[in-house]
């Protein structure tokens, strides 16, 4: 079986690394902080999914799955590192590649002939061969020269959190290699543990690919997030209108939320507009309409305590989707701070975290939902957990009530 090393031990990496572990391949993970190296070492894991500690635990009892602080030889390496966009002055958004580059550059004192690197990060077209120029660059820094015969891929990931264990296996993937060979080998890899079709391509097709996935959802999310607002003009339950319109045969139109978050969705969009401004007319502006989401919520809520003497407000989710503890772009977290910062009491309620992230830490209160509710008169629900669930108008009587996900029943 193939070693492989992985670098980066998140959301995407760990799980990668695990389960490749388990079909038999050493693997060593490579992660920057020594907090999560540890616990990873230990049996344990540092992020919440369902089953994703069993497997965890079977990878490193099997002592297939070691988690270092530095790279070692392998015949693959995966990159499953963060990508992350800048905002700049004028508000348009780049992509900042530096984790990806410090990753690759990382690897070069152990990469030799034969051996495949694959990004898996969700990445700007050319980003695989700007890997290939990182390493080759660090090579001869290093004084190594040339190392030939390397085969580079982009592999993305399409999992979902919640379900990744699942979608990792049974989802369909590409490989897109900088050659053929680095392609089919790739494809090879990937079916020691994925059960689905796994289709061969180029690098910067799959590399378009992921985006195209993520910003047609976007697109898609964002008609309906416009809808909500002209409803709300309009004086309509939006909720109501898009079931009666999902009754036509070839209409499937999304649920509206307080804005997009996550990795995916809310980042990679940008990257397109990035690369091709005057083409991406229409992404560009999906992108802005769900930018905005958050504001009208916050507006609404603002609206609702005039009136109320020391008004405290319970927001109900941070998260950017349901049953999950991952807060990346969360339009949660930001309608929770910027109503914190408009100088109202705010109490947040999530059950998937333990502590607030730093931006809301000394400002929002965390609590959970028996009190906030006795607390606060306005709620505002911003992530459909399963913990709500059971709420009912009947419950929030005499409350104000701003439901951004249509999830509360009579």
């Amino acid at each position: 079986m193939k070693s492989i090393c992985v670098l980066g031990l998140g959301y995407i990496g760990l799980p990668t690394a695990s389960i490749f572990a388990t079909k038999g391949h050493p693997v060593n993970g490579v992660d920057v902080s020594p907090r999560v190296v540890e616990i990873i070492n230990s049996g344990n894991i540092h992020i919440q999914e369902p089953d994703l500690d069993i497997l965890v635990r079977a990878a490193v009892q099997s002592g297939n799955l070691k988690a270092t602080l530095k790279p070692a030889p392998a015949d693959v390496f995966i990159i499953a590192v963060p990508t992350p966009f800048d905002v700049q002055a004028d508000g348009s958004r780049t992509p900042d590649l530096k984790y990806v580059e410090s990753a690759a550059r990382s690897i070069a004192p152990v990469v030799a002939t034969g051996n495949l690197v694959i990004l898996e990060s969700t990445s700007p077209v050319g980003t695989t061969e700007k890997v290939k120029e990182w390493i080759e660059d660090e090579c001869v820094k290093l004084k190594r020269g040339q190392i030939e015969g390397v085969l580079y891929a982009h592999c993305p990931e399409r999992i979902l959190p919640g379900q990744m264990l699942k979608e990792l296996v049974s989802n369909d993937r590409i490989a897109g290699g900088l050659t053929p060979e680095a392609s089919e080998i790739s494809k090879k890899l990937y079916q020691s543990f994925c059960t689905a079709e796994i289709f061969i391509t180029d690098a910067r097709t799959a590399e378009m690919a992921k985006l195209t996935e993520n910003a047609f959802r976007d697109v898609n999310i964002a008609f309906a997030n416009e809808l909500s607002l002209i409803c709300d003009r309009l004086k309509i339950n939006v909720w109501e209108l898009i079931r009666l319109a999902n009754r036509h045969p070839r209409v499937k139109i999304l649920q509206p939320g307080p804005g997009v978050g996550g990795h995916c969705i809310a980042v990679d969009p940008w990257f397109i507009v990035h690369a091709a401004p005057k083409e991406a007319r229409l992404l560009r502006t999906a992108r802005e309409v769900n930018d905005s989401k958050p504001h009208h919520v916050v507006a609404q809520v603002i609206q609702a305590t005039q009136g109320i003497t020391q008004p405290v407000v319970a927001c109900l989710g941070l998260a950017f989707k349901a049953n999950i503890d991952d807060l990346r772009e969360s339009p949660s977290v930001e309608i929770t701070a910027e109503l914190a910062q408009s100088g109202l009491k705010v109490l947040a309620v999530e059950p998937h975290v333990e502590k607030l992230p730093a931006s809301l830490q000394g400002k929002v209160e965390l609590t959970d939902l028996a009190s906030a509710l006795k607390r606060a008169q306005v709620i505002v629900l911003l992530v459909d957990h399963q913990a709500f669930g059971s709420l009912t108008l009947a419950q929030l009587a005499g409350k104000k009530l701003i439901d951004t996900r249509g999830m509360i029943k009579v």
